[in-house]
């Protein structure tokens, strides 16, 4: 799909990123109902310790998930920028290097699996009680990890041919299969959270598998050898763009893991009340990440293309959208923010809790568009090395404010801290934005 400068002047970009985000914000609120049912099923288990291991074990999670998030985030920029091209070897090409570093890695998960527990819910700190159900969580989600990397590449791979209603499909059956087994574990084996933990794994492998079918990896009218795909400076390139977003995620991961440790200090409470608000938060970072993920896509096509005009148009539609999304997530959080809590704990101190910092949970959209945003045009751009940068000097600012703040403001510190995270983010990365205009 080469995109001509004329077809770019007549394509009603605002229109065209609307069809593309609104299925993809479909899918993306999707993913973190993977989490919302594990913390409503936690939140009515006898005992706050249950929501907080939850949360904990949350935590633990996005360090080791997502710190494979290149996975999909350099697949769509690659498989985008080969599409915009048309060059179909190449997209498979791609997904197969990519299938094949989550394979590696997601086995290296597993057989790590001891130690990275038991490390990382040390480092998170927590009370026993805490500790002993994000452990029974964590030792059965563990092993979803092949399954789940691999769903970051084949998402990568959809989101970057554009096919957004599929990718969807994918992850509304995702979360239907972890409700039912989730609750069946849970509710009818008696499992507790060790059933949370397996309801989730056997989700995402039988999502990876029905996603095997449908992208056909390893079926092609193109035939690949595998000396092709083990190319040396294909290899290369691809490290190099994964190790820059590694580095991009891990910093930004650190920064939460820094505030649910940080939080975990506070009481088991104010733990779990963080917890939930943090489910509000990804709904709303799971909704800007449409337009993002968009962003990616359609910059992608455009610089695969070599199209300055449709890269424009692009960014400027994405941030008329994301602006107005951001606005309804601020306006709804304000409105329902407490019934919304409600229905995910009973626990009357967590509820309490949360109503008290609810209001920086409604301030976080409008403060994040420009962070998610510019994300998603670096990423399509392919523009690793300025993620990486942004993000560590985003890092530090946040790092130095969350400790000086909360020493001050004690958990309104923390929270605090993560608003001038989103601030610093989009003011780093803006810095950088014409670096890609000036490449094409």
């Amino acid at each position: 799909m080469n995109v001509s400068g004329s077809v770019a002047a007549q394509v009603n970009w605002n229109r065209r990123m609307l069809t593309l985000a609104l299925p993809i914000i479909l899918a993306n609120l999707a993913q973190p109902i993977l989490s919302l049912v594990d913390t409503t099923v936690a939140g009515h288990l006898p005992g706050a310790w249950y929501l907080g291991g939850v949360a904990l074990s949350g935590v633990l999670f996005n360090f080791l998930f997502w710190s494979f998030g290149f996975l999909r985030m350099a697949t769509t920029g690659l498989i985008a920028q080969a599409w915009g091209a048309s060059d179909a070897v190449l997209m498979r090409k791609h997904i197969l290097r990519a299938l094949l570093v989550a394979a590696t890695g997601g086995t290296a998960i597993i057989l790590l699996q001891t130690p990275l527990i038991n490390i990382g819910l040390t480092l998170l700190g927590g009370s026993d009680a805490v500790k002993e159900s994000a452990a029974a969580y964590s030792s059965a989600r563990i092993w979803s990890a092949p399954a789940t990397l691999g769903n970051f590449v084949l998402l990568g791979y959809l989101l970057g041919q554009q096919r957004v209603t599929v990718s969807l499909l994918l992850q509304v059956a995702l979360n239907f299969i972890n409700l039912i087994a989730t609750l069946t574990l849970v509710f009818v084996f008696d499992w507790g959270v060790a059933g949370i933990g397996a309801g989730t794994a056997i989700a995402e492998w039988i999502a990876f598998a029905a996603g095997l079918v449908i992208v056909k990896p390893f079926g092609s009218a193109f035939p690949i050898a595998w000396r092709d795909i083990l190319d040396g400076t294909a290899l290369l390139r691809l490290f190099a763009v994964n190790r820059d977003i590694f580095l991009r995620t891990l910093f930004l991961l650190i920064c939460f893991g820094w505030f649910a440790r940080s939080g975990a200090a506070e009481g088991d409470a104010i733990l779990a009340a963080n917890a939930v608000l943090l489910n509000l938060h990804s709904f709303m970072s799971y909704g800007l990440d449409g337009f993002a993920h968009a962003t990616e896509t359609l910059v992608g096509a455009a610089i695969g293309a070599r199209n300055r005009d449709t890269l424009y148009r692009v960014i400027k539609a994405a941030f008329l959208w994301a602006a107005l999304v951001a606005t309804l997530f601020a306006a709804c959080y304000a409105l329902a923010g407490p019934a919304i809590v409600s229905l995910l704990t009973n626990q009357n101190e967590v509820q309490l809790a949360a109503a008290e910092f609810l209001p920086y949970v409604v301030i976080l959209p409008l403060v994040s568009v420009g962070s998610y945003m510019l994300d998603g045009v670096f990423i399509g751009a392919l523009r690793t090395c300025e993620l990486r940068n942004s993000m560590f000097v985003s890092t530090l600012v946040f790092l130095a404010s969350a400790i000086a703040l909360q020493q001050l403001l004690g958990n309104h510190g923390l929270w605090l801290a993560m608003i001038v995270l989103m601030i610093v983010r989009a003011a780093t990365l803006g810095s950088y934005l014409r670096r890609i205009f000036a490449a094409l």
